[in-house]
């Protein structure tokens, strides 16, 4: 009875081959973070001119330490409220959407957003703000993308990579 004309027929099911996904080229990786960095500055700059942020810039004075961390968090809040529905979604910014990349873990997958944010955008954003030392912080930071991996130590310490898409 194995001829059985009604049966089944069987086959060996074998998934796809799934390549992982490509890491984003660095130049696409830039330009998405110009393009969010400009989108923040277009609420910012004048919040910032209104406040008094550039008075005294031409003599060379700075702006208080307080000013510079109230201009901080105002930004990482214009930059939440712009992105944070596209990263929770998606994993992307408004820039990377724009060049066609992603965050994803390191098994291809979308971040958790709480998890995601806390680790990656806390240690991207606010690393900046340390007086004397923050700056160099942030130059290490993206430094970091020259590497064989692609990554940023903000990508390292999220457990993150930026890939095509």
């Amino acid at each position: 009875m194995e001829n059985n004309i009604y049966k089944a027929p069987e086959s060996e099911l074998t998934p796809p081959n799934e390549s992982p996904s490509e890491l984003a080229p660095r130049g696409r990786r830039l330009l998405a973070s110009i393009i969010d960095s400009l989108i923040v500055g277009v609420v910012t700059v004048p919040i910032m001119y209104l406040t008094g942020g550039f008075d005294g810039v031409s003599e060379g004075q700075q702006p208080s330490f307080l000013y510079a961390l109230i201009i901080g968090f105002v930004s990482i809040a214009v930059f939440l409220a712009i992105n944070f529905n596209l990263l929770k979604s998606s994993g992307q910014t408004v820039g990377k959407r724009a060049l066609k990349i992603k965050i994803v873990t390191l098994d291809g997958e979308l971040p958790e957003v709480g998890n995601h944010l806390l680790k990656r955008y806390a240690v991207f954003m606010l690393s900046g703000q340390i007086p004397f030392i923050g700056q160099y912080l942030s130059l290490i930071n993206v430094l970091f993308i020259f590497g064989r991996e692609r990554r940023c130590v903000h990508d390292h310490i999220a457990g993150t990579k930026v890939v095509s898409c």
